[in-house]
């Protein structure tokens, strides 16, 4: 299933991709969050005739596939050729930084500059949405806990994340810089995270070019990594790192710029498209 939500921020509604339309899910459950996220309740979810639910009219602004996200958790050079990139050293664990979910947007809403950013970058990641409770995990188990993936763009200003004293959370949470969805796709229509394609293009220009196949810890070690240090809830999201060809990796680095279009693929996930403004 593509499960979605749509409708203004703040008041989205659940929906369902039916081929290109979109259907209401409302009368059988109230949001698409952690606590519909469980496997008796997606099974329930996909056992409804698509062609029964009602059609959503319009065009409705798509938010946040996933609505009341719990931890917004982001590994850091998980990609060895991004690694390279930004000439840091391939790490012996997988790093962990937080996004504020202040930061959460729609996968076409725009992303709006901080005040005084001159370094604001673009990353397509693979996202992880946890469906079940894992605590302790081994990677053996690790995928039985997903309930489904999405695409995110870490968006993050280079110089709040590495020149202002503390950690990487800094540059990685103005709000609106953590565009997901636009869909969730449950698990059983991603047999194998590990063989995504994925893009992203800027103002046309193809920028990232990549495949997850690359990832240095793969999402079953992300998943086992993390579940022992503290326990993953549903609804958390983990994004999981991305390729290389950001900004900041560019001789000369190259950064967004008010009026800048960025659009984002990866396979059987959908697509983004956010034009970027200036926060007032």
């Amino acid at each position: 299933m593509k499960l979605v939500r749509y409708g203004k921020t703040g008041a989205e509604k659940p929906g369902l991709m039916d081929g290109e339309t979109l259907r209401d899910l409302s009368g059988h459950v109230d949001d698409i969050t952690g606590a519909t996220l469980d496997d008796a309740t997606l099974a329930r979810l996909a056992a409804i005739d698509p062609a029964s639910l009602p059609k959503v009219a319009g065009s409705p602004r798509i938010g946040p596939c996933v609505g009341n996200i719990g931890k917004f958790l982001c590994i850091g050079l998980n990609y060895s050729d991004h690694a390279a990139e930004t000439g840091a050293a391939i790490p012996e664990h997988p790093i962990l930084f937080f996004k504020a979910n202040s930061a959460i947007v729609g996968p076409n809403d725009n992303v709006m500059m901080p005040r005084g950013s001159t370094h604001t970058d673009w990353e397509v990641e693979l996202g992880v949405v946890i469906g079940k409770a894992a605590k302790y995990v081994s990677k053996e188990d690790a995928l039985d806990y997903v309930a489904g993936y999405c695409i995110v763009n870490d968006v993050s200003e280079r110089h709040f994340q590495t020149q202002l004293t503390g950690q990487w959370t800094k540059g990685k949470s103005p709000d609106t810089f953590g565009p997901t969805g636009p869909w969730l796709v449950t698990k059983d229509e991603v047999p194998d995270p590990q063989a995504l394609a994925m893009s992203c293009d800027v103002n046309g220009k193809r920028m990232q070019t990549g495949t997850t196949n690359t990832m240095i810890f793969t999402v079953a070690e992300i998943i086992e990594h993390l579940s022992h240090l503290f326990t993953l809830h549903p609804g958390d999201v983990i994004s999981t790192g991305t390729p290389p060809g950001v900004g900041m990796g560019m001789k000369p680095p190259t950064y967004l710029k008010v009026g800048d279009v960025m659009e984002l693929d990866i396979e059987g996930l959908g697509h983004q498209r956010q034009e970027v403004g200036e926060d007032a």
